[in-house]
């Protein structure tokens, strides 16, 4: 699959490997996860309001458009949240506990 995102810079970081909807996607250490999920695919999540993909839109933390969750219901924004190795994310339907 081929990102929205193309990494141009940066690229010697150490990589790291987390879980996104049970696909195993590696990032690069200090990435968000937003940028993890761009670089390793072409959408963000689906809007819960029936409008299609979405891929963030402020990048800030402030549009609420790049919420995506743990497996275990944790809510996160994805723009300003840090990848972590062994992460495990939802980018569809909440998993409501």
């Amino acid at each position: 699959m081929t990102g929205l995102l193309h990494r141009v810079a940066e690229a010697d970081r150490p990589p790291i490997r987390l879980s996104v909807d049970g696909r195993e996607i590696t990032a690069l250490a200090g990435d968000t996860l937003l940028t993890a999920l761009l670089v390793a695919g072409a959408r963000l999540r689906d809007s819960e309001f029936g409008d299609g993909t979405r891929a963030g839109f402020c990048l800030m933390g402030a549009c609420q458009d790049c919420w995506v969750w743990t497996e275990a219901g944790a809510r996160l924004r994805a723009c300003s949240t840090p990848a972590e190795p062994g992460m495990r994310i939802l980018t569809g339907a909440a998993p409501w506990p």
